[in-house]
């Protein structure tokens, strides 16, 4: 998966475009959706007697959007970009950067095979 929780992204698509550097709260099932920080708030309305909200009402919560709508952010860049995967010296798998090819973190453990000598 190219997005994972704690990411900052770039939303490119839908009611909240151009929003940046938001943080990816979670991704949902399959890696198909992610849930992003302060976008697609909507209002759910809420009986009275629930144990979030006793005197009832409405709720703003976010919902998920899809991941295509998405961009991962680089900070060198301080944009949202495509993004790509190589291995490093020590033979770790990191993401980077399609533009400026700087890495934005490690996703693997070292290992022995894909390390260069």
């Amino acid at each position: 998966m190219k997005i994972r929780r704690g990411d900052t992204v770039q939303v490119i698509a839908g009611d909240d475009a151009s929003t940046t550097a938001r943080k990816v709260l979670s991704v949902e099932a399959g890696g198909k959706k992610v849930l992003v920080e302060g976008v697609n708030r909507v209002y759910k309305h809420v009986k009275r007697g629930h144990p979030r909200s006793p005197q009832g009402g409405r709720l703003s919560k976010e919902m998920p959007i899809d991941i295509s709508n998405v961009l991962l952010y680089c900070d060198s860049c301080g944009r949202g970009v495509r993004v790509g995967y190589r291995y490093t010296k020590d033979g770790s798998k990191e993401r980077c950067c399609k533009i400026c090819d700087a890495g934005l973190g490690n996703i693997s453990p070292p290992k022995a095979h894909y390390a260069q000598s």
